[in-house]
């Protein structure tokens, strides 16, 4: 599996970074060719699936995951998310924590991914082009 992870601070209060960073439509916005759409519609919780259609027209793979914790950040408390990736093409997981920081927050994201199909050999570039399309998701999200 290939394992990266995101450190970010920002000069934003922890609850406007958690909301920007787990507003799911719009990671869409951000990674070319992707869509996200979440159901139930409504708040995210326990239990949320996410499906994340990248490709153009029917050449393409779908990125299902489920939401199994999801806790916001409250009273001096970080927030914490994790993913559960199921699809056929992506497994593995996700894990955002926002919490605060010297003069906003401070936003960790990692993420351990499996492409179906291709040999452990390619887990570091796979790594490597994983860290660079979800940090400029993760700054896109939190400076726009």
């Amino acid at each position: 599996m290939a394992f990266f992870r995101i450190l970010w601070h920002v000069a934003l209060g922890p609850e406007e970074a958690w909301r920007r960073l787990t507003d799911w439509p719009r990671h869409g916005v951000h990674i070319p060719l992707t869509r996200v759409t979440v159901e139930p519609s409504g708040p995210t919780g326990v239990g949320t699936l996410l499906s994340a259609r990248t490709g153009i027209g029917p050449v393409g793979f779908d990125d299902p995951m489920e939401v199994v914790r999801w806790a916001p950040p409250s009273e001096g408390r970080p927030g914490v998310c994790r993913l559960e990736k199921r699809g056929s093409v992506v497994t593995g997981w996700a894990v955002i924590v926002v919490g605060g920081g010297a003069g906003g927050s401070r936003v960790l994201w990692r993420e351990e991914i499996r492409v179906a199909g291709l040999p452990r050999v390619l887990d570091a570039p796979v790594a490597w082009g994983a860290r660079l399309v979800f940090g400029r998701l993760v700054r896109a999200l939190l400076t726009r």
